[in-house]
């Protein structure tokens, strides 16, 4: 099936953020395992894991658009030195994120495309449990400090 071109394009532009925001966890990731902080290390881990299933969904959609899936672009990551610096960075990731796949989903609704439209709203869910969870961390921060945080997130 012949996919809209600005539709394609988004889908795109969607897969570079997913594909950007897989790195990034990654890195966040394996930082925090090198710091001893397993729960974080686990809970980054599956967030990437998560955006690598969004990245193959879109994949998926583009082909099944007759489109050409565009892997070789990423966006600017953001690597933080600690870990608040890290929560932070990927709160502003996936607060992007949320914005792109609304904007995207309008686009969707505008060009009738409702299978496309049904798959970014599931993302999109996915992407706001994400930020909430990122979000009681950083909570959870301000209520104990950084040192009982960080206490908590051992082995």
């Amino acid at each position: 099936m012949k996919g809209n071109e600005l539709i394609l394009k988004s889908l795109n532009e969607l897969l570079a953020d997913e594909l950007t925001a897989i790195n990034q966890y990654m890195v966040h990731s394996e930082m925090c395992a090198g710091w001893g902080y397993q729960k974080l290390h686990e809970s980054s881990e599956a967030r990437a894991i998560e955006e690598m299933k969004h990245a193959e969904k879109l994949i998926g959609r583009i082909l099944f658009l007759e489109g050409i899936p565009v892997v070789s672009e990423l966006k600017k990551i953001f690597i933080g030195a600690d870990v608040e610096k890290q929560l932070r960075n990927d709160v502003t990731a996936e607060t992007e994120a949320i914005q792109a796949y609304n904007t995207a989903i309008k686009l969707c609704m505008e060009q009738s495309d409702f299978g496309s439209r049904k798959l970014l709203e599931s993302i999109l869910n996915d992407e706001e449990e994400h930020i909430d969870w990122l979000e009681a961390q950083l909570e959870q921060i301000s209520h104990m400090g950084i040192e009982g945080y960080l206490g908590s997130q051992l082995g």
